[in-house]
């Protein structure tokens, strides 16, 4: 651990698809190869600091270098049609509006929010509804402060990447910290927020502070913990070291505690690589001195850690920080899923040649978990029962309470890569949350035209757009 490294200041500088032929780089980079780069930046988020540039990237191994695939945009992300036709667009000077008609077709087909985001996880206060808020999970409330729907650099594999492209009404986000004290209140079953985004370490402490301090008070007391998601500590770590608000940061993170509350930072470490710095250990070692937990958590992407020793290491390493290995999650089936997923099989066989050659302490992790709409779905083995080979499945957490912990069985498939492409075992017709999933979605899509309070959801079609 660096603690008695000296950290100088850094001002944060940001590098977006306008800067490809000038940043550092990638102005090496053959023209062709970065008119693809510009094409994919037109569709997908795309935003990259200096620090991720001259002390993450190691660019005598690009392109195949894990921290370049993660954060700078490949020529894969796309469809071959869709990045030739992006490609030509930018090639004869099309203009603005009409790169930005194009990038809007192909994002429609990228499944913008997966797993009933908006359909089914959107909460409400009598009629209204409060598109700043998920509540998916029973004990737990996601909350989309609008000034945090932002990061220092963008994950190419990001799952969230439509709250980045510039559709209103693909985002969920919330300056209301009024309403989520109030549907607190009227829900005493929550026992944990989630400050989620983008990331909320974007924010300044003061804005911070405006959410997270009501909640310290009296008529909070069935909230137990606060959890803030984050890529902070290993794309900008100075923002708890020697960022002005650094300091304020961390008080802040103290008088949660001070509160009687757990406070964990859903850190998101994807390659060991963003731990080695000595900014990246002195920002986990500050975080910790508050009494804050860091728990930490990615998806297995191709091109990035698809390999046991990869994980390994990173487990390893965050155990050695004082960090907790908490889950390896399955890469969602959104945005450029097709370049970055892993089938399932692979999966688990990543997970447990990982898993069985680290330490006790690292084994808190679980994985590979699949985000699904009935919940969160741990692939758990491979058996064979009746002379079969499936996969044992275990709902790790579900819309319903009563799924939790509950096994099941797929079929074996090794080239599925989600819960959708897997069939139920021993000749079921549906897996066993099937029904209420249906009447879930059946009486939330009739909420949403009654009360106006959702947008109409897109039939897409490459090339053109039909509504329901």
């Amino acid at each position: 651990m660096q603690s008695a490294t000296r950290i100088e200041p850094r001002r944060l500088r940001l590098y977006t698809g306008r800067d490809i032929d000038q940043m550092p780089g990638l102005s090496a980079q053959a023209a062709e190869q970065r008119l693809a780069m510009q094409a994919v930046a037109a569709v997908l988020p795309f935003k990259v600091n200096q620090y991720v540039l001259e002390e993450l990237i190691d660019w005598s191994k690009v392109p195949d270098d894990p921290i370049y695939q993660m954060t700078i945009p490949q020529p894969g992300m796309l469809e071959p049609a869709a990045l030739e036709q992006m490609m030509g667009l930018i090639r004869r000077g099309g203009s603005r509006e009409e790169k930005n008609r194009l990038a809007r077709q192909i994002q429609e087909t990228m499944n913008p929010h997966p797993a009933g985001q908006v359909e089914l996880n959107v909460p409400r206060l009598g009629d209204i509804a409060l598109p700043g808020m998920q509540h998916k999970y029973r004990e737990t409330v996601l909350f989309f402060p609008i000034q945090g729907q932002t990061c220092h650099t963008y994950c190419t594999y990001c799952f969230r990447w439509a709250q980045f492209v510039g559709i209103d009404e693909l985002k969920f986000a919330s300056r209301q910290g009024d309403l989520l004290g109030q549907y607190l209140r009227e829900h005493r079953e929550v026992s944990s927020v989630l400050f989620t985004g983008g990331d909320p370490m974007v924010m300044n402490t003061r804005v911070l502070r405006t959410y997270i301090e009501p909640l310290l008070r009296s008529g909070f007391e069935h909230l137990s913990s606060i959890r803030i998601g984050t890529k902070a500590p290993a794309y900008w770590p100075f923002r708890f070291i020697t960022d002005p608000d650094a300091d304020d940061l961390l008080a802040l993170f103290r008088e949660v505690r001070g509160a009687g509350k757990n406070l964990a930072l859903m850190a998101h470490y994807s390659h060991p690589r963003e731990l080695e710095t000595p900014a990246a250990q002195v920002a986990v070692q500050r975080i910790l001195d508050t009494g804050a937990v860091i728990r930490c958590q990615a998806p297995l992407v191709r091109h990035v850690n698809d390999s046991p020793e990869t994980w390994a290491d990173l487990w390893r390493m965050e155990v050695m920080l004082g960090a907790v290995p908490y889950y390896m999650f399955v890469e969602r089936d959104t945005g450029p899923k097709r370049y970055f997923e892993v089938p399932l099989a692979r999966a688990l066989d990543i997970f447990q040649q990982a898993y069985t050659s680290v330490s006790g302490l690292a084994r808190t992790v679980r994985g590979p978990s699949m985000s699904a709409t009935p919940g969160k779905v741990l692939v758990d083995g491979v058996a064979e029962i009746e002379g079969r080979r499936v996969f044992v499945l275990k709902m790790l957490q579900g819309r319903d309470p009563a799924w939790v912990n509950k096994v099941f069985f797929a079929e074996y498939d090794e080239n599925a890569t989600w819960l959708d492409e897997l069939r139920p075992a021993f000749g079921e017709a549906e897996f066993f949350f099937a029904p209420e999933v249906r009447n879930i979605r059946t009486e939330g899509a009739q909420r949403a035209w009654a009360q106006h309070a959702l947008p109409r959801r897109p039939l897409v079609h490459f090339g053109h757009v039909e509504w329901e």
